[in-house]
């Protein structure tokens, strides 16, 4: 490898916060036991809060984000690993407390890795990258309530923040499992959008402001909720009996005001997503059903690759809501 790389770098000195695109030495790179050279990294939500100020994830400065990546094994101290094999990483913290992906190197410890499913490829794998990883796990989740749980059958199924990358992903596979997706968006101009992902219904997101009674009509078999927020209580109220909320984010605040009741009354189950610490053999099981699940395509059809510059002029976007879809990073762009 050479002995300089181009990497996005973040720092935060004197109070100042900083995004530059540097040269950075292959010193630089001190985690783990396995180099990579980085084909492509992805742009998700935590992504920007970190390209924003840090959002409060990271802690040592200066500092390589990118919580994701695909790529070409060109070390290894692993046997399970050896030069040339393609990787796909996402999660364990990489991009938050050791160097990510926004890099045209990235050193890691080779059990945050999994080898390439060889149905795709690394662009493929960060057209999905963090986001559709999410996505996937959701939509087990929900399924897992006829499958694991032995309930009754999955037929309606809620995504909220479905423009969104987790979003749109999670109404791309709940349909291909044949469920009726009903997608919930803010954004009137994306009925289209969202109906060639495969909903069958659109909602606009403010029918679920406002107070709820302690249970409404049970609605909703399954739901995956991108967003969080005071929303989720009345989403609680209308999930039907054995109904699993896969709960995965928070883009509309941390906080809910529930009851007891959809739980204790309904046996609704919430499933807390953390994409993040998924196990090696779960992240192997999901990626190698990706082939029968996503439709590339479509999924081409709302991606953007992005250069370092392109990504700091995007990030911002996607923290105001103004931008949907995926967006891949190139670092050799």
């Amino acid at each position: 490898m050479p002995e300089k790389f181009k990497a996005l770098v973040i720092d935060n000195q004197n109070e100042k916060f900083t995004r530059d695109i540097k040269e950075i030495n292959s010193t630089d790179l001190k985690d783990g036991n396995v180099l990579v050279k980085v084909d492509y990294s992805s742009l998700n939500y935590k992504d920007a809060l970190i390209l924003h100020n840090g959002g409060k994830i990271v802690r040592k400065f200066p500092f390589v984000p990118g919580i994701d990546f695909s790529g070409t094994v060109v070390e290894s101290g692993d046997d399970k690993f050896k030069k040339d094999d393609t990787v796909i990483l996402t999660g364990f913290r990489v991009g938050e407390a050791y160097f990510g992906g926004f890099s045209q190197y990235a050193k890691v410890d080779s059990n945050f890795l999994i080898k390439m499913p060889k149905d795709i490829d690394s662009k493929k794998s960060m057209m999905l990258g963090t986001a559709g990883f999410t996505a996937l796990l959701c939509s087990f989740a929900v399924k897992a309530k006829e499958e694991l749980l032995l309930g009754s059958k999955v037929k309606d199924v809620l995504v909220t923040g479905a423009t969104g990358g987790v979003g749109s992903i999670a109404v791309m596979v709940l349909s291909k499992m044949g469920y009726d997706v009903h997608a919930v968006t803010g954004k009137k101009d994306k009925d289209d959008y969202l109906k060639n992902l495969g909903a069958k219904n659109i909602i606009d997101r403010k029918e679920f402001d406002g107070e709820s009674k302690l249970l409404e009509k049970g609605v909703w078999d399954g739901v995956v909720d991108t967003v969080g927020g005071a929303s989720l209580t009345k989403i609680f109220a209308q999930t039907k009996p054995g109904g699993i909320v896969a709960a995965c984010g928070n883009a509309g605040g941390i906080k809910i005001n529930t009851n007891v009741m959809p739980f204790i009354i309904r046996g609704v189950k919430l499933w807390g997503i953390d994409s993040s610490g998924s196990s090696i053999k779960r992240r192997q099981f999901v990626w190698n059903e990706v082939v029968n699940l996503i439709d590339f395509p479509k999924v081409q059809s709302f991606t953007k690759e992005l250069s370092f510059n392109e990504l700091i002029e995007t990030y911002p976007k996607l923290l105001k809501g103004e931008f949907f879809g995926r967006a891949i990073v190139n670092p050799n762009k």
